[in-house]
């Protein structure tokens, strides 16, 4: 390595996706010799204590544990990520990097519903973090914490640079920047809005990792293999993917060289994944729950469950993207494979939250597509009527697990539950469905899935019962 010092890329948000996905393909351009970037990272609330603190202590560096679907596993030490940012309120240690010349990328995962974007991409003031960022009373949200960052860069002069969006959110760059900008105008950040829009860049990207919660047996595995007690120790699945669009306004990484795809337009991909594979993974997770399972490889084992799957792509998904450059019916089969793939033990838990947020982003295009093609929409129905199901016991404390939903209203959804008729409720919804609420063919359309949905669910505690 030269003297010159590295250029940073800084990230909010130091879960299990960014470590497993993003700092791994650093990783091993360091590996390759080229170390001209590194990470910088810290969480913009005060979650992970744990972790933190154990990443701070190491240094930065944990342990990768990756699984095939054949259970063969691989370790891999990573050391990518050289300043572990531990949390303030005010965010004074990201702001300090934040405002680092070096510092030519800020990149960020706070899941889709950390976007607060309606049908419209506009603003949804309904939340209460957001409307407290917006007052400037607290910096808790994804813009107000790259308001406080880019600001402190603005007075400092620190130049250039990008805002990347790792998450699973259709054209993630584009929407972002138009939730970041409405932010702006509503507090009346003329300034910052105007350097904003001449200083960065937002180019869109599809991920793809599953990387499950960490539980206590990783960490003993990867004792076990390496020696080394790592507290911070994580997995995933050996198969892994990122598309980016190739617009950086400041420079970036070498990443071509290690696997990912930089291309000019990433919609083909991402619109295929989140139709194929997010989509999928949310019905299995709401499917397995409702017949009594815990991981999504024991529904995707299901020759029920998995047939569920299998038939929204085959019947909904494919028709609908006819121009897609992607073999569709091989990119199902894979998606089902790694979703089978027994020793990810992936919760339901962690698939089956942000209902509020998956079934207008994941869903409702393909049930808009659905209707324009005159598509029989029986198995995309499916989907949001297994949610239903599910929401109706969530509401009934019937649920094994604590639901986490970003986006859901309880009132809405007390409302929907208590309804007399909570098929014509849920699809009046217009959280869940935006302009097709209330759509009369949608509307008996669901009201055919969700006796299916009703049908498969007495056959499982049937099962049970005389098990």
């Amino acid at each position: 390595m030269s003297d010159r010092q590295p250029y940073i890329n800084l990230h909010l948000g130091l879960g299990s996706f960014h470590r497993a996905h993003q700092a791994l393909y650093l990783q091993w351009l360091h590996d390759l010799g080229d170390q001209s970037w590194v990470l910088a990272g810290g969480n913009i609330r005060p979650d992970m204590a744990d972790t933190i603190a154990a990443l701070q202590a190491s240094s930065g560096a944990y342990t990768l544990e990756t699984v095939t679907p054949q259970g063969d596993r691989a370790y891999k030490r990573i050391e990518a990520i050289k300043q572990i940012i531990p949390f303030d309120a005010e965010l004074n240690g990201l702001t300090k990097v934040a405002v680092d010349e070096k510092t030519k990328i800020i990149s960020f995962t706070v899941t889709e519903a950390g976007y607060y974007l309606d049908s419209q991409d506009r603003l949804d003031q309904s939340y209460a973090d957001l409307v407290s960022d917006l007052k400037g009373e607290t910096v808790v949200t994804l813009y107000g914490a790259l308001a406080r960052l880019l600001s402190a860069r603005l007075e400092a002069g620190a130049g250039p640079v990008t805002l990347m969006n790792c998450d699973n959110l259709r054209s993630n760059g584009d929407r972002f920047m138009k939730g970041f900008l409405q932010f702006l105008d509503l507090r009346n950040e003329t300034e910052l809005k105007a350097w904003v829009e001449n200083n960065t860049s937002a180019p869109n990207a599809m991920v793809d990792r599953i990387t499950p919660r960490p539980t206590a047996d990783v960490a003993e595995r990867v004792k076990a293999a390496t020696g080394i007690d790592d507290k911070a120790a994580l997995m995933g699945e050996s198969f892994i993917q990122w598309v980016i669009e190739d617009h950086f306004i400041a420079g970036r990484p070498a990443w071509e060289k290690v696997g990912v795809e930089m291309v000019e337009d990433v919609s083909p991909y991402e619109e295929a994944k989140i139709r194929c594979l997010n989509a999928t993974h949310s019905c299995i997770a709401w499917a397995g729950t409702l017949a009594g399972m815990d991981y999504i490889h024991e529904g995707t084992q299901d020759e029920e469950i998995r047939q569920l799957g299998y038939d929204y792509v085959t019947d909904n998904v494919i028709p609908a993207l006819p121009d897609c450059p992607l073999d569709l019916a091989k990119y199902r089969d894979v998606v089902l494979d790694r979703f089978s793939n027994p020793n990810i033990q992936d919760t339901n838990a962690r698939v089956a939250m942000d209902g509020f947020s998956k079934i207008p982003g994941f869903i409702l295009p393909t049930i808009r597509d659905g209707l324009e093609r005159g598509l029989n929409l029986q198995s995309v129905s499916v989907l949001p009527a297994l949610y239903l199901a599910f929401l109706i016991r969530e509401r009934r404390g019937e649920i094994p697990y604590p639901y986490e939903d970003q986006l859901m209203d309880a009132a809405v959804a007390d409302a929907i539950v208590g309804s007399d008729d909570p098929v014509q409720a849920f699809v009046a919804e217009r959280l869940l469905f935006n302009e097709l609420a209330g759509n009369e063919t949608l509307l008996a359309a669901m009201r055919s899935a969700y006796q299916q949905v009703n049908d498969f669910i007495e056959r499982r505690e049937g099962a049970l019962i005389t098990s």
